[in-house]
């Protein structure tokens, strides 16, 4: 076989051409409908019929059903999408990737595309350049989907010539007769292909090459596209492993779903490809297993079909599919109270934009818990504690403290690597915001542990906080309480819903009632009412309350400004 090492770099080059066209078109797209993949998101119900539109339109942007489902898990895992929608959503996920295959077959093999290509980037090369945004993200759309049928044109010129090469022919021959065998065996060949490249849009891609040259007939061809739809669940699967229980939910379901399509189609194989055989011939008028030039089409059909089909027979189980998963995968109470990362562990989503939205899951979650640990500062000084449960909940506090330092770090760096990647100018902005916000959230948490140390050295030192003094801390409490509400539903909230003024309001009262206070101390001291110690003590309190509130109306400003 006349077939050199060279030939070979030329085969895996091709491959590269089509990923990184395939990526840049990808990564266009989604700069472009990012905003808008957060709407699809924001109106997302448990309709599962609205789930499965959703995943096909994600799936459509993406061209790749492996990066879909890591982003549905992704989704799941940072609480954008519950388990039963992101169900609907797995099942358009898999529908849309049928897409590539059209995309192939009706342009990459039917006309010579590639002659356009350079024209292409001739035309979108001024638009790169542009300063506007999205005339410069049409640029790269343009060079991307270029680069892609590019690449696909390559690929099929520096594969081996099948009728110079005939023993690679009675090779392949050796192992596409023998029934099910065969089946199995380029099932398994498409599901390894698939976990590799990390994209079943590759792998289709390949397949459709093979095919044109070919080295396999249609039956095989279609039994690799099954493989593909096996594999594409593996890369879900390891996503989900270090994700929290509902990501590892999402995963097992798209993996349950995808083996039970398989299993009715292996049963079914031959009356099936005989159908598509039946449709191809309606729509070209020549046989698959006649004309190699029908392959292409017939692999398009066969995928649509399997996958819609698969669709419309289990989304009437959705809830049976999410109670067997759920009881295979129980949830763990204690687990999910603990102070620790859980929307940000599966890494990166697929585009700098999506991965915002994560990161702002991340630090509404991480708001919440310091708001948790003032409530536990509050119960220091409100309830009648025993000195080991004093000291057991003083600890708890200190080790929220060092917690919140280590999660701080942990979304800024994630933050920080967000920003690396490619951002509009409005995310640049709200990327840059979110890392002040983070910062402020923070120093709301060093605030709380301040303030239960001043507490603990009141305990310590055999202090007796006599009931005005206690009644005036817990009226500053309740402002400072009240500020945290409002914090918290600004970062919950959609950016024109932030209640700044009501965040203010809070901000004001907390300054008036510590100044207030700070003067009515001194009379008190002076009248004998409580120890100067003390004293100092309680003005300290109030005074990092009062700072813990510039804190928090420091989140609403920045909130406000991204």
């Amino acid at each position: 076989m006349n077939y050199s090492f060279f030939d070979f770099l030329r085969l895996l080059g091709s491959l590269a051409l089509f990923l990184y066209g395939m990526k840049m078109m990808s990564e266009a797209l989604q700069k472009v409908a990012g905003s808008r993949l957060k709407n699809i998101l924001g109106i997302m119900t448990s309709n599962r019929f609205l789930g499965v539109i959703t995943g096909f339109l994600i799936t459509t942007v993406i061209q790749s059903s492996s990066a879909t489902t890591v982003l549905v898990v992704s989704f799941v895992n940072a609480g954008l999408l519950s388990l039963t929608e992101s169900i609907g959503v797995i099942m358009g996920a898999n529908i849309g990737t049928t897409v590539t295959g059209w995309i192939i077959s009706l342009l990459g093999f039917s006309a010579d595309i590639s002659a356009l290509a350079l024209p292409a980037i001739g035309v979108a090369l001024p638009l790169i350049f542009s300063k506007r945004n999205t005339l410069h993200n049409c640029g790269e759309l343009i060079v991307g989907i270029a680069l892609l049928f590019m690449g696909l044109d390559f690929l099929k010129a520096s594969v081996p010539n099948i009728n110079e090469s005939p023993e690679i022919l009675s090779f392949l021959q050796d192992y596409t007769n023998n029934g099910y065998g065969s089946i199995f065996l380029f099932l398994f060949i498409g599901t390894i292909l698939t976990i590799v490249i990390q994209s079943s849009s590759a792998t289709m891609a390949l397949t459709f090459v093979m095919c044109s040259q070919g080295w396999i007939p249609f039956e095989m061809a279609a039994a690799m596209v099954m493989g593909e739809n096996i594999g594409t669940t593996v890369t879900a699967n390891i996503a989900a492993a270090v994700g929290n229980i509902s990501a590892r939910r999402a995963a097992m379901v798209h993996m349950v779903f995808n083996l039970l399509g398989i299993v009715w189609l292996l049963i079914l194989f031959y009356p099936f490809t005989d159908l598509v055989d039946s449709i191809v011939v309606a729509m070209s008028g020549a046989s698959p297993r006649v004309e190699v030039e029908q392959v292409p089409l017939a692999l398009a059909v066969f995928h649509s079909v399997f996958n819609i089909t698969n669709a419309l027979i289990f989304i009437w189980f959705t809830k049976l599919i999410e109670r067997i998963v759920m009881r295979v995968l129980p949830s763990n109470a204690d687990a999910e109270e603990e102070f620790h990362l859980r929307f940000i562990t599966t890494g990166m989503l697929s585009t700098s934009e999506l991965s915002l939205i994560q990161a702002k899951k991340e630090i509404t979650l991480f708001a919440e818990h310091t708001h948790k640990m003032f409530g536990m500062v509050r119960q220091l000084l409100t309830e009648e504690l025993s000195d080991s449960d004093f000291e057991k909940l003083y600890e708890k506090i200190k080790k929220h403290e060092d917690l919140s330092d280590n999660v701080e770090m942990e979304i800024a760096n994630y933050l920080t690597k967000v920003n690396q990647g490619k951002l509009s100018d409005d995310g640049r902005r709200r990327n840059k915001a979110m890392l002040k916000i983070v910062g402020e959230i923070e120093s709301v948490g060093d605030a709380n542990y301040s303030i239960a140390r001043l507490i603990n050295r009141v305990r310590t030192q055999n202090l007796t906080m006599p009931p005005l003094v206690k009644e005036k801390l817990l009226m500053m409490f309740d402002l400072v309480d009240r500020s945290l509400d409002v914090m918290d539903r600004n970062l919950a909230a959609d950016e024109n819903k932030i209640e700044l003024a009501r965040a203010q309001v809070c901000e004001s009262d907390i300054n008036a009632f510590r100044n207030q206070e700070k003067s009515d101390n001194f009379e008190h001291v002076k009248n004998g009412e409580y120890p100067y110690e003390l004293g100092v003590y309680y003005t300290d309190v109030l005074q990092e309350c009062e700072e813990l509130g510039d804190y928090v109306i420091n989140v609403s400003e920045a909130l406000v400004e991204s």
